[in-house]
């Protein structure tokens, strides 16, 4: 057989599977990349913009009133999520006392509340008795109800809410000065 009847044989790499491959190799790179480049703290959350989910639970500082998305309405508020259970709470409580410090300085000490979240109230108000009480009051999530409506994914979360109760901002894990400074502070100026 001659050359010229020889069929003409494609090089491996001009084969249209192995450039379906290669297509979908850089692909999957170019995504994978992309992800890399955000921040695993800022996951995003459907309810950015969204009134906060309707709720009736007890507060955890006498008269223990009921609390209601309505409690959340008339003035921006940062609702921490925190429980006596968890380590990251624990590292973030200084930083949430130092807040509250500051917001009482200006008169806005109402503006912090809490959420336990799936915690005795007993073991939680020993918790805040030995370590100190950053919030105007905690709303009482035992079963875990509420935390389940604002999609929480593990404590600590801290939401921010304008003055209509609306969720504008949503940070998971522990609070830092910085993120106070930079993301949480500015959010309560712009919601007056």
């Amino acid at each position: 057989m001659n050359d010229a009847a020889r069929p003409a044989v494609r090089p491996w790499w001009r084969s249209p599977a192995f450039l379906f491959v290669l297509a979908a190799v850089v692909l999957l790179l170019l995504l994978l990349g992309q992800g890399m480049t955000r921040n695993p703290q800022e996951l995003p959350s459907a309810l950015i913009g969204r009134p906060w989910p309707t709720f009736a639970l007890p507060g955890m500082k006498p008269p223990h009133e009921l609390l209601t998305e309505r409690s959340l309405q008339g003035r921006p508020r940062i609702v921490n999520v925190w429980a006596s259970w968890c380590t990251a709470c624990r590292d973030e409580h200084p930083v949430l006392m130092d807040l509250a410090a500051q917001l009482r300085a200006q008169g806005r000490a109402d503006q912090l509340l809490g959420i336990d979240y799936k915690d005795p109230p007993q073991a939680a108000l020993d918790w805040l008795r030995r370590g100190g009480d950053p919030y105007a009051d905690s709303i009482i999530d035992s079963a875990g109800k509420l935390g389940i409506e604002l999609g929480v994914y593990g404590v600590p979360e801290t939401f921010v809410t304008d003055a209509q109760g609306r969720i504008v901002y949503k940070h998971v894990g522990a609070l830092t000065p910085e993120i106070v400074r930079r993301e949480i502070l500015p959010r309560l100026k712009e919601n007056p």
